[in-house]
């Protein structure tokens, strides 16, 4: 029921897929190939994101400053071995951004602090009471702290201190017990706090001092590739609903997992839509770093790119509802799409422009106004409504044009007879063909010379038979499921036909809607950015 022309199906891999390997892949055998492969593979990896290897690197870089305690004598004969901890702190608390690095370091400070406070009053409690209670003094905190910390970091307002908690039974349990069995738990819990505060200094040294990866700015790249991801989508959208002529639907398996590698745009307006975590998580990490680059004044209000994200995930989903009706089973025909080209074009044009711009007033930190853009999406919108509200009829099969002979529309009447009038054509040479069949008897004299013969007849008639009844069925059926039916026209064959056009007809119209739609929303989105460049404090800029 797609209203589109014959064509033929030429496979062609994706761009993913297409993606040439070195030539030694090709020509080694299948276990060299499998790891010149895993070569590439992390090669785009870390092409991605050139940070990634830079955050390795660092890792590697503090572990190994701090490994330095333990490789030499003299720090060695001083820590002895609960030096170990400075390296288990180092490779738990070092976080991909500077501000994670920091709250984690927090949480691991603070929760390292109380258990060994907690571990020394209790242990200072079980000597007290004598060697005969103090292991079931000794088992019964443990059970306290393992119960009242797991509990606590279930806590919905705690949540954000869960790896403190973590810390704090560990750390805890870990003393107390240690220093029972070498009965010196003051001087136990003493030095792992020192290590585990050499750990952190030295991660935080690395992390800020050694190319640091900041939160803050990551966050903004995010925002502003969100932004650029939804423009882009939207456009592709509609360039490939509006030219979507003699194209096959993909199969409904390749539709339900999502994999269209025709339409990148697609993808990454998709992963905007899961990056809502990811930005509150960098939101978080950047409230705990300090002014840098950019971001030069204290509580810089980070936490309006999580709102500013929230609505503009408000606008990718109508552009997801418009990418569902691209690849619905039931089309408008083609023709009738085009009809309305110009208005939806420059609709989705100056919706995606206005997109555009915003993303573009983040990344510079510049704050234009936008009442003149406002009001060119607004009118492109108001010209798209009213082309549907004047042509209405169009998308019913059961309704009469109206009298317009004082405004010629060619485009439209044209559209008006390949569409909806072609099924009545089309009927009229089936019924010529039944009179055929029924008098297969003519005279010769009275057929012209230059008439073709009547089998060419019969197969010109029985193509358009069968052209009509693909194009008018849902779900798609081939001819044979007619002729199982009964065969021939039944009394509710013209009903159903004329029900079904309509609904055809009709998606078009849900496509303009969602369209209608996506530009409302746009308001909330300028709101947004506009009260983030007022707490953020952008330049001013007239536009």
């Amino acid at each position: 029921m797609n209203g589109k022309k014959g064509s033929i199906e030429i496979n062609i891999p994706s761009a993913t897929k297409a993606k040439v390997l070195p030539e030694a892949c090709k020509k080694s055998g299948a276990s060299s190939f499998s790891f010149n492969a895993w070569i590439w593979n992390v090669w785009e990896f870390c092409k991605e994101d050139s940070n990634r290897v830079l955050f390795s690197l660092k890792v590697g870089l503090a572990v190994l400053l701090v490994s330095l305690l333990i490789l030499f004598q003299a720090p060695y004969e001083l820590f002895g071995n609960n030096i170990i901890w400075s390296i288990l702190t180092v490779a738990i608390m070092f976080e991909y951004t500077v501000g994670a690095t920091f709250n984690r370091g927090f949480n691991r400070a603070l929760g390292s602090l109380l258990a060994g406070i907690l571990a020394i009053a209790v242990a200072q409690l079980a000597l007290r009471t004598g060697r005969v209670t103090e292991p079931f003094i000794i088992g019964t905190s443990i059970f306290l702290i393992g119960t009242v910390t797991s509990f606590m970091k279930l806590w919905p307002s705690l949540v954000p201190y869960e790896y403190g908690f973590r810390v704090i039974l560990f750390t805890f349990c870990l003393i107390i017990v240690s220093g029972y069995r070498i009965g010196t738990p003051i001087k136990t819990a003493m030095d792992r706090l020192y290590s585990i505060a050499i750990g952190a200094f030295v991660a935080v040294l690395v992390n800020v001092l050694v190319c640091p990866i900041w939160a803050g700015e990551q966050l903004h790249k995010e925002m502003v590739k969100s932004f650029n991801a939804v423009a882009d989508s939207l456009e592709e959208c509609v360039k490939k609903y509006l030219a979507d002529e003699g194209l096959e639907h993909p199969e409904f398996s390749k539709t339900v997992m999502d994999e269209f590698p025709d339409e990148p745009a697609y993808r990454k307006c998709r992963s905007t839509l899961n990056s809502s975590s990811k930005l509150e998580s960098l939101a978080n990490s950047a409230k705990w770093e300090p002014p840098h680059g950019r971001f030069r004044h204290f509580f810089y209000p980070w936490s309006e790119y999580v709102k500013v994200g929230a609505v503009l995930r408000y606008c990718a989903y109508e552009v997801m509802a418009l990418h569902g009706v691209l690849h619905s089973e039931i089309q408008a025909p083609y023709n009738l799409r085009i009809t309305f080209q110009s208005e939806i074009e420059d609709a989705a044009r100056q919706a995606a422009e206005l997109v555009r711009i915003l993303g573009k007033d983040i990344s510079s930190m510049r704050r234009s106004l936008k009442t003149s853009l406002l009001k060119r999406v607004h009118n492109s919108t108001e010209k798209l409504q009213r082309a549907i509200d004047t042509h209405s009829y169009l998308l019913t099969s059961n309704c009469d044009p109206p009298d317009n002979s004082s405004k010629p529309l060619p485009k439209l009447s044209f559209t008006l007879s390949s569409t909806l009038y072609d099924l009545s054509n089309q009927l009229a040479n089936l019924d010529q063909s039944n009179d055929l069949q029924k008098n297969p008897n003519p005279t010769t004299q009275n057929t012209p010379s230059g008439s073709p013969p009547l089998a060419r007849t019969e197969s010109y008639h029985e193509t358009m038979r069968k052209q009509s009844r693909r194009l008018h069925s849902w779900p798609s059926r081939e001819v044979d499921a007619f002729e199982e039916e009964g065969g021939g026209l039944s009394a509710d064959v013209l009903p159903r036909m004329s029900a079904l056009e309509s609904t055809a007809a009709l998606s078009l119209a849900t496509f303009t809607s969602l369209l209608i739609e996506f530009v409302a929303r746009l308001d909330h989105l300028v709101e947004a950015v506009d009260e983030l460049s007022k707490m953020a404090k952008f330049k001013h800029e007239v536009f």
